[in-house]
């Protein structure tokens, strides 16, 4: 399941829907309105291998990988989240359900840092 943070435009939300990208969105699906960060992190290890997509760069922080759900923030303008989730989902080394879970990820204009779980560093993947 994807999930989007509730601030992100419904231009972009619909994108994504034309795209054929599968979503939910704090606040109209899944969760509340007005949720904090704090409640967020609880309400994905409620959920199975679930992509969180954000525009929250206080969310890029290693010690919040887990193995239930991956973290995705969009260092990115606001207009361009539907073309980057889409790269993002469609990359080699995320295309997959498994492949993103137990990950935080940075995806910015250059390509996307990440921790991982199981490594302690940080790795970079140019697009």
């Amino acid at each position: 399941m994807n999930i989007l943070d509730e601030n992100m435009p419904e231009s972009q939300r619909q994108l994504l829907r034309s795209w054929r990208i599968q979503t939910q969105q704090i606040g109209h699906e899944i969760g509340r309105q007005g949720m904090a960060d704090e409640e967020i992190i609880p309400l994905l290890h409620e959920l199975r291998l679930t992509t969180f997509f954000t525009r929250d760069l206080g969310f890029y922080k290693r010690k919040l990988c887990h193995s239930n759900y991956s973290l995705v923030i969009l260092e990115v303008g606001q207009y361009e989240v539907a073309s980057f989730i889409r790269r993002f989902l469609h990359h080699q080394k995320f295309n997959t359900k498994g492949k993103r879970a137990g990950r935080v990820a940075l995806v910015t204009h250059l390509g996307i840092k990440s921790f991982y779980l199981v490594d302690a560093k940080e790795s970079f993947v140019k697009w």
